[in-house]
C-alpha cells in the first residue's frame, strides 16, 4: 500500500492518525530511539484505508497490540520540519483501548519496531503520567494543555514548530 505522504520539490504533506491510550493515569507515548521528543503513537494513513483500520495496523505492526478505537478527539493542522523541507501535516488523534492487556508492558518502557519510507528502525514506547506531560518534550507541544480539557469534546488545533 501507499502511505498518504507526498513529497513535492519544496513540501511534505503528511496524513497521519494518532491513538491516545490511556491507563491509570498514564499515556503510552513514543520516542524514537536517536530522538529526545516524544509523540503520540499512530501512523500514515495509507490510500483507500480508515483511519480505524490505519490505528489497528499501526498497533499490531509496531508493538503487537490489538485495539479498539474510540471517539475522535483531536484534529491538528501541524506544521514542522521534515528535514529541509517544510511539512504540512494533517493529524487526528482517536481514544483507543488494548483489547488484551497481556499483549504488552502496562508500566515503564518498552521497545517496538518502526518503518518509515522504506526505513526500519527501534522506537521505544514509554508509559507517562499524564501530570508529567508539561515537563518532558512531547508533540506537539500542547499535549498536557488538551490532556487538561479531555473530556471537553473534539477539539481543533493549529501547531507550527520551526517553521
Amino acid at each position: 500500500m501507499t502511505d498518504i505522504l507526498f513529497h513535492s520539490e519544496d513540501f511534505v504533506f503528511s496524513y497521519r492518525v494518532a491513538g491516545i491510550l490511556l491507563r491509570d493515569n498514564k499515556i503510552l507515548l513514543q520516542k524514537p530511539t536517536n530522538d529526545t521528543g516524544f509523540a503520540i503513537p499512530g501512523g500514515h494513513v495509507e490510500l483507500g484505508e480508515t483511519n480505524a483500520q490505519t490505528l489497528t495496523r499501526e498497533f499490531k505492526e509496531e508493538i503487537g497490540a490489538d485495539i479498539t478505537v474510540g471517539d475522535l478527539k483531536w484534529v491538528a493542522e501541524i506544521f514542522f520540519p521534515w528535514g529541509d523541507k517544510p511539512c504540512h501535516q494533517i493529524c487526528l488523534y482517536y481514544e483507543i483501548a488494548l483489547r488484551d492487556e497481556t499483549q504488552l508492558p502496562l508500566d515503564g518502557v518498552f521497545v517496538g519496531d518502526e518503518s518509515i519510507e522504506g526505513q526500519d528502525f527501534k522506537i521505544e514506547f514509554h508509559w507517562m503520567p499524564v501530570d508529567k506531560l508539561s515537563q518532558i518534550e512531547v508533540y506537539p507541544t500542547n499535549i498536557a494543555h488538551l490532556m487538561k480539557r479531555y473530556n471537553e469534546g473534539v477539539k481543533h488545533f493549529i501547531y507550527r514548530e520551526g517553521v
